[in-house]
């Protein structure tokens, strides 16, 4: 007999600064961003950073064309829902590793931006155990989840300091969109339809990833899955994560 799923609750709105760190350019408006519209809404800052402009993501399209092209979309796209500040991290698509690089460019991105809640996307190597999740993926979700505390720690990366990043231990939350064990979740009634048009903005990565008319793909596709999650949270659509508190 299968358990009943239980259900999520409210994420807290007890903070003003959010920052959102994933590997590529589409990988918060397939995830979060009708959460992130909400926010903005509501007058709370979030900031966008990025490790890589997705520029091995289009097979038809050579890395030095496909990563601006892939970074004007991302700007649009985070603009549609409230979000002026995207940053890219200049790792490389497809290769990016885990490590100390990583660790401490993300640490130097939450020295700089001060959130009280830090997002990221999945971090571990399934879908839900249905689908393989990508190295990418991988290193960005766990890199972020450590360094929102290597931060906070004077000893940890020292030579942010010397460059005038002084230590920030204010990361409250590490909220993770896309987690096979989600435990909060967003009403995404009201940001639904800016999700659309923020995904939509991803136009060339769409088209190349599907036959289907872009419109009809995404609104399907962002449809169903806060559909599914609102099943846990009140029937209301929803956006989920998996939060972990510090």
């Amino acid at each position: 007999m299968t358990e009943p799923k239980i259900m999520l609750q409210p994420l807290p709105d007890d903070w003003q600064r959010a920052l959102a760190v994933v590997a590529h350019p589409d990988d918060l408006e397939y995830g979060c961003s009708a959460a992130v519209a909400a926010w903005t809404d509501a007058g709370r800052d979030v900031t966008y950073v990025l490790a890589t402009r997705g520029e091995a993501g289009i097979d038809t399209l050579d890395p030095a064309t496909c990563g601006p092209l892939r970074e004007r979309e991302q700007r649009a796209s985070a603009a549609v829902v409230g979000v002026d500040t995207v940053e890219f991290l200049d790792h490389r698509d497809g290769v990016i590793e885990y490590g100390l690089a990583l660790r401490r460019d993300i640490a130097a991105a939450i020295r700089r931006h001060r959130p009280e809640l830090v997002v990221t996307l999945n971090h571990r190597d399934t879908w839900g155990g249905v689908a393989w999740n990508t190295p990418d993926h991988v290193a960005v979700g766990r890199a972020t989840l450590d360094a929102a505390t290597d931060a906070g720690n004077r000893w940890i990366f020292p030579e942010l300091a010397a460059q005038g990043l002084e230590p920030w231990n204010g990361v409250r939350w590490v909220a993770v969109a896309g987690s096979s064990s989600p435990t909060h979740a967003v009403d995404a009634t009201p940001g639904l339809d800016r999700a659309v048009r923020s995904l939509l903005e991803h136009r060339t990565y769409i088209e190349a990833l599907t036959d289907q008319d872009p419109e009809a793909y995404v609104r399907d596709f962002l449809t169903e899955t806060t559909t599914a999650t609102g099943r846990r949270f009140g029937g209301r659509p929803a956006v989920a994560f998996e939060v972990f508190g510090r």
